[in-house]
């Protein structure tokens, strides 16, 4: 069974792109995340006779043999797949234009600067000498429209264009596209802009006009991008961001909007767990402080390193470690006196497996006790790079069950530090509510 899925928050670039991979891949299935854009879900309401699509609870896992992913690089945004990330027998292929590096290795991928993602597949299809039904050019040309604003945005490439194009003369109607592309602005948004408005406050920060509003909301409010986008405009700032949060402080989302090149919103947002483009993205914080969340954006925006914490803010180095052919007798013995659980084994630099108190398990003789570490080490090391966030670390140690996580530097494949569980979880505590 081949699958094709992408990002949680579906938009129509990512619903798009998802149709086209099963027109360049036949045969292969639809998989949506169970939480789409509103306007999506209208869309799919009334044509999904048209484009039939799976929920990730509706597949079968074991029987997945290949996975198409689109619009995202990173097995965080995808909904209910993760198990694939650790079967060696899927075979993984990536379709992307986002320029930051993701963590879904993939065998083979596509991954181009362009306005949106559905260009390369359309692209793709043009190479294959495929045609479109009115209905499927119109979907496509709605997801191109969308991610860049009507080919207006500075994203925007010339193969846009040429997308755009191929995709009119297949008969797209720009009809439906006013219907679906048009945001919704209604009594809720027009509350949510006046309370932004009535606490606006503007502020220069690291050289940009910037403002930054806490709003509360209740229940779910559509369309708060474009408020947001509404509030910078009116402000007449280079970036805004709004942080809207629930009375019971469970979930905090921030949306930013920038005008300007050298203050990409995209990066900010990562940093928070989010993500989106270098002028628009998003994040969605569960349990934080909205207040806590204010002072972390202002500091990303300062350039505050505290706030933007990498891994290698938090390791421990030089890493105390033993070669692969040390007997376990010596091992055992400097657990007992580091006090720890575990050791990376290192030979000239490079890391060659993990020995922990687990281990010791395997040991059924005491001459066994004499044999090198290397007999007995776990060889699957799962590691970590130094410009990681203690967020993405946290989910590989939940992820993986493990307590440390080696940090290597991946220009020369060397050990340079150790992040354990205690270190990412005292960083996280200042987050907690107050």
């Amino acid at each position: 069974m081949q699958i094709v899925s992408t990002h949680k928050a579906t938009d129509f670039d990512a619903l798009a792109s998802v149709i086209a991979a099963t027109l360049v891949y036949p045969g292969a299935v639809a998989v949506l995340p169970r939480l789409v854009n509103p306007n999506v879900r209208a869309f799919l309401s009334i044509h999904k006779d048209l484009f039939p699509t799976l929920t990730p609870a509706e597949v079968n896992l074991a029987a997945v043999t290949a996975l198409v992913v689109v619009d995202t690089n990173r097995w965080s945004r995808l909904d209910g797949l993760a198990p694939l990330a650790q079967r060696r027998d899927v075979a993984i292929t990536l379709w992307d234009h986002h320029a930051d590096e993701g963590d879904i290795q993939a065998g083979w991928r596509c991954v181009e600067r362009t306005g949106a993602s559905i260009t390369l597949l359309v692209d793709e299809i043009r190479r294959l000498g495929k045609d479109l039904s009115p209905i499927q050019a119109t979907l496509f040309l709605i997801g191109l429209y969308e991610d860049t604003g009507n080919l207006s945005f500075p994203a925007t490439t010339p193969a846009d264009a040429r997308a755009a194009a191929f995709l009119l003369e297949q008969k797209a109607d720009l009809n439906i596209l006013g219907t679906f592309l048009r945001p919704a602005y209604g009594e809720k948004q027009k509350n949510v802009l006046f309370e932004m408005l009535r606490s606006a406050c503007r502020q220069r920060i690291n050289g940009f006009q910037v403002s930054i509003a806490r709003v509360k909301v209740d229940g779910h409010v559509d369309g708060l991008a474009v408020v947001v986008q509404m509030y910078r405009e009116i402000l007449n700032v280079d970036a805004a961001f709004g942080i809207f949060h629930t009375a019971d402080g469970q979930r905090c989302m921030v949306i930013g909007r920038s005008q300007v090149d050298d203050l990409p919103v995209d990066g900010l947002m990562r940093s928070l767990g989010g993500g989106g483009h270098p002028r628009a993205g998003s994040a969605m914080l569960k349990g934080v402080n909205p207040k806590t969340v204010e002072k972390m954006l202002r500091d990303l925006l300062a350039g505050n390193r505290q706030t933007s914490v990498q891994v290698g803010d938090l390791m421990s180095f030089p890493v105390f470690s033993v070669t692969s052919d040390t007997p376990m007798t010596a091992v055992a013995g400097i657990l007992r006196r580091k006090g720890c659980t575990g050791l990376p084994v290192v030979d000239s630099g490079e890391i060659q497996g993990v020995i922990s108190r687990r281990d010791f398990r395997k040991v059924r003789k005491a001459q066994q006790l004499k044999a090198p570490v290397k007999a007995f080490m776990n060889t699957q090391v799962i590691t970590i790079t130094p410009e990681q966030s203690p967020l993405q670390a946290a989910r590989v140690m939940v992820k993986h069950d493990i307590g440390r996580l080696p940090v290597v530097d991946l220009d020369q494949g060397k050990l340079i530090g150790i992040v354990t569980r205690s270190d990412v979880m005292m960083y996280f505590y200042d987050l907690l509510p107050a």
